[in-house]
């Protein structure tokens, strides 16, 4: 497995597109690490200090992923270097996806990611430029559909990511008007779990659970697994956090959830980051779930996790352990020796699967269609990894085997 990694980390990606704003400091890159299957996908993130080998590292990430969710295309992604709090931001999006058009328009599909908003960034952006859907580049590079395939394919885009979640089984208040982009990512981590214990043996109810993270997926993971019947013990976020060892019942997490502000945590008796940050990594779960930025999780914070009765790693966040190397170095190694990690490209395909359903022909849009097929593709991994070997270590580096075979 590490020399297929290391073949695949070290190719050069095929295609760096580097751009430098007319009016701000911000700097952006799509990097595109091949034209498998003639066009490649990935999101748009924008932070401040972002630079050209995180783009480049999240492009051959999102390459592995497409393994998983589909359709067979290549890995990219968008990064822009710029502070997501200026009141300038609107300015830079704009910009920069006027540069990128003509990519967006013959074969690369993207859409939202860190700091920048699907449903309300990236679509209407992009849409004010004449393309259709951010994700059209895939349709066009990779399908070369008839005029007529082309738009219903498309059109199958437009309606199914910005839907309205209805059923109940799927959203945590109706009358919010959550939309599949805002759930699907969250839901397949929670589900990833729940895979976990049932492919591999154990029962999730009563588990307990820390969340790194409370921005979209960690927020929606926690709800749906608090809904099953695990127990949130704690959650750490960028400023503060909360620990309740005995766990929170599903109606705390719920308002917690609907609580938030914006992409944090908010609410009465937040314990600042500093004391959260000494105290949340032994106080004892079975489920950790880094759903915040990448390169986030120590080894130490690692160590305190398995010595406190860690059994599952379920990585909302793309690559989380704080290693130098693109995929896998000393720390996920160590986790994954340690207990089962779920990796990124597995727990957190759904938004990247939900694209590639609604992309195929004859399909039914429903809120039970795409949620249900998010969890049957993150099962199917899970599967394909148990079969090659049923022990309950080691699970990423089998499933970074299976993905490598057909890309190396």
């Amino acid at each position: 497995m590490k020399e297929l990694l290391n073949r695949f980390e070290t190719k050069a990606p095929e295609i760096v597109f580097e751009w430098h704003d007319s009016e701000t400091t911000a700097r952006g890159w799509v990097v595109i690490n091949s034209l498998r299957g003639g066009a490649a996908g990935g999101g748009t993130r924008m932070r401040k200090g972002l630079d050209r080998r995180e783009v480049e590292s999240l492009a051959k990430t999102m390459e592995v992923k497409f393994t998983v969710s589909g359709p067979q295309i290549g890995g990219a992604k968008s990064g822009i270097d710029f502070d997501p709090a200026d009141p300038r931001k609107e300015g830079v999006l704009r910009r920069w996806y006027q540069a990128v058009m003509p990519l967006l328009k013959a074969y690369y599909g993207t859409g939202g990611d860190l700091n920048v908003d699907e449903i309300h960034e990236v679509i209407p952006v992009t849409e004010s430029f004449g393309l259709w859907h951010p994700q059209e580049g895939v349709v066009n590079g990779h399908f070369k559909p008839t005029e007529s395939q082309r738009i219903q394919q498309v059109g199958q885009l437009r309606v199914g990511v910005s839907k309205v979640v209805e059923d109940a089984v799927y959203t945590p208040a109706p009358e919010r008007k959550y939309v599949v982009a805002d759930l699907i990512t969250g839901w397949g981590v929670a589900e990833s779990v729940a895979h976990y214990y049932r492919i591999y043996g154990g029962d999730l109810a009563g588990k307990r659970v820390i969340v790194q993270g409370w921005g979209n997926v960690g927020s929606a993971a926690a709800y749906y697994l608090a809904r099953a019947g695990a127990k949130i013990v704690g959650i750490i976020d960028r400023d503060g956090g909360l620990l309740k060892p005995e766990g929170f019942s599903f109606d705390e997490v719920r308002d917690l959830y609907l609580n938030k502000k914006g992409n944090q945590l908010a609410t009465e008796g937040m314990l600042p980051f500093t004391e959260i940050n000494q105290q949340i990594w032994n106080i004892g779960a079975e489920v950790f779930l880094p759903c915040a930025a990448s390169r986030l999780v120590t080894r130490e914070q690692l160590d305190q996790l398995v010595a406190a009765g860690l059994e599952v790693i379920s990585s909302g966040a793309n690559v989380p352990f704080a290693d130098p190397e693109i995929f896998y170095g000393a720390i996920y190694q160590h986790a994954d020796e340690q207990v089962a990690v779920i990796p990124d490209f597995i727990a957190n395909c759904g938004m990247a699967r939900a694209f590639a359903f609604l992309m195929q022909g004859g399909i039914e849009i429903s809120d039970a269609a795409i949620f249900s097929d998010a969890s049957a593709t993150i099962a199917q991994a899970l599967e394909r990894c148990h079969a090659r070997s049923t022990q309950r270590t080691n699970i990423a580096s089998t499933a970074f085997e299976i993905a490598l075979q057909q890309l190396v």
